[in-house]
């Protein structure tokens, strides 16, 4: 027991105080943690489902080996890509003035073209309304990346993983 009930106290506050700056530090650890994962973690959509969601798109652009520019361009390996570039496709004055600054179509980018091209470039050519549901986005956006430059499978994953960074 304690000789004297200040100097209990004092211990018991230590005590109680060490583990719950402990406790404090180790919450601490895994919300930075969660945080820092949450942020440079990629949502990718379902590629098999994003394929169904292109058949809207199916009418103008190609994808997959064999695939050339239709009224719209080919999409293969369009996910880090730098917009505008397809060779032998004639873009749009407005999509070419809007496209120089970028370095690449990457999911944030690609999630606000297809939700509303016509909104985010005037005049451009791409007649479509775009795509209203974020969950049609993300696996139409998982379903392009799924593609490289020749139509040949990747990982869309690793795709806009590589695109996010440049």
């Amino acid at each position: 027991m304690c000789g004297a009930a200040l100097y209990c106290r004092r211990e018991e506050d230590l005590i109680h105080g060490g583990i719950m700056r402990s406790l404090m530090l180790v919450a601490g650890a895994i919300l930075t943690l969660t945080v820092a994962t949450g942020a440079t973690a990629q949502t990718v959509g379902d590629a098999d489902a994003g394929k169904k969601v292109y058949n809207k798109c199916r009418a103008c652009h190609a994808v997959g080996e064999g695939a050339k520019n239709k009224v719209g361009p080919e999409l293969n390996g369009i996910i880090g890509e730098k917009p505008g570039s397809i060779e032998d496709y004639k873009y749009s004055a407005g999509f070419e003035e809007w496209a120089a600054d970028k370095t690449a179509w990457n999911e944030a980018l690609m999630t606000e073209w297809l939700a509303d091209p016509r909104a985010v470039v005037k005049g451009t050519k791409m007649a479509f309304p775009g795509l209203k549901k974020p969950e049609d986005l993300t696996n139409v956006i998982a379903y392009l990346a799924s593609f490289d430059a020749e139509g040949k499978e990747r990982d869309p994953a690793e795709a806009l993983a590589a695109a996010a960074e440049q």
